[in-house]
């Protein structure tokens, strides 16, 4: 593997902040401002030498190696037997509670009934659509003051999706197409 060519600046503001900020990178040379920071940390970013936790950028573990220095060793904590106990005792609990799930009878699928106001728009729409002659898009939108898209939309979404009701369409020579919701 090459070793990685870094520029002046960005050699100076990786080492920086591997020597007084604990690898956080929050100094730059007073020559370098604005546009150019930026610059300089996109060219670090792309190429993998630095890393952000969303709000700061630190040196990665390819940063450390580019300006020779030993990476940071991981500290290895001791085991707590108490959050091991815990750990245990809920992994047992969900083993249980998946051994009686499986033996439990299923459920039966819940039916969605559909939840409207009796004088809002959709429970209008919706009574012109169980009519026996059905309803077209201009006459839902005469009675509601929607436009076509939003008509054909709450048939899809609203209707369709949530209310997880079935409409059906039909379309005679010459004549409009008309909805209707069916059971």
């Amino acid at each position: 593997m090459g070793t990685t060519q870094l520029t002046r600046t960005q050699a100076q503001v990786l080492q920086h902040a591997l020597d007084h900020n604990s690898g956080r990178i929050d100094w730059f040379p007073d020559s370098v401002k604005g546009g150019a920071r930026k610059k300089v940390l996109d060219g670090l970013f792309n190429r993998a030498l630095i890393t952000s936790n969303g709000t700061d950028w630190f040196v990665a573990a390819e940063g450390y190696d580019a300006l020779g220095c030993d990476r940071p060793v991981a500290r290895i904590n001791a085991p707590d037997p108490e959050l091991e106990a815990s750990v245990s005792q809920a992994e047992a609990t969900w083993a249980q509670d998946a051994v009686a799930s499986k033996s439990a009878p299923a459920d039966p699928p819940l039916h969605r009934v559909p939840r409207t106001r009796a004088d809002s728009k959709q429970a209008m729409v919706i009574a012109m659509l169980t009519r026996a002659e059905g309803a077209t898009i201009k006459q839902i939108c005469a009675a509601t003051d929607w436009q076509a898209h939003t008509v054909r939309g709450t048939l899809a979404g609203a209707f369709k999706k949530k209310l997880g009701l079935t409409i059906t369409s039909t379309k005679d020579a010459g004549a409009e197409r008309i909805y209707r919701i069916t059971n």
